[in-house]
């Protein structure tokens, strides 16, 4: 292994255990954010039009601000957004990972690499944001 390389094991041991805790935080969220949902309005378990209210279009929050407050609020569905936030941040943070843990070990080709991968992903998050 030349000077300053990763060890294959140690970054695939940390990217595994990123990406099996941003899965599980995410998963315990979005179950934890619908019992909330179900426990607040109990209707929606036996209602159509009830269940229908949950699902109408317009009715998660649609930005980081709306989730705070709806957390603070203890509002189920700002729990499962918050959970689906988390799910789509973790190869995110996966990747800025890797990228931090080759320029700590300065191979170059894949901190280019590496960059440039995460640079396309930030721009697809900031492109999808401006576009609604």
């Amino acid at each position: 292994m030349k000077p300053g390389a990763v060890a294959s094991g140690t970054l695939e041991s940390l990217i595994s255990a990123l990406l099996r805790g941003g899965i599980s935080i995410s998963l315990a969220l979005i179950v934890a954010g619908t019992a909330v949902s179900f426990i607040h309005h109990p209707d929606y378990a036996s209602s159509v039009a009830a269940l229908a209210r949950l699902t109408r279009p317009g009715m998660a929050p649609h930005d980081l601000r709306e989730v705070a407050a709806g957390i603070a609020g203890f509002r189920g569905q700002a729990l499962v957004m918050l959970g689906l936030l988390v799910l789509m941040a973790t190869p995110v943070v996966r990747v800025a990972t890797s990228l931090v843990v080759f320029a700590r070990s300065r191979d170059r080709a894949f901190v280019l690499l590496t960059s440039t991968v995460l640079v396309l992903l930030l721009l697809s998050l900031a492109l999808g944001r401006a576009g609604g």
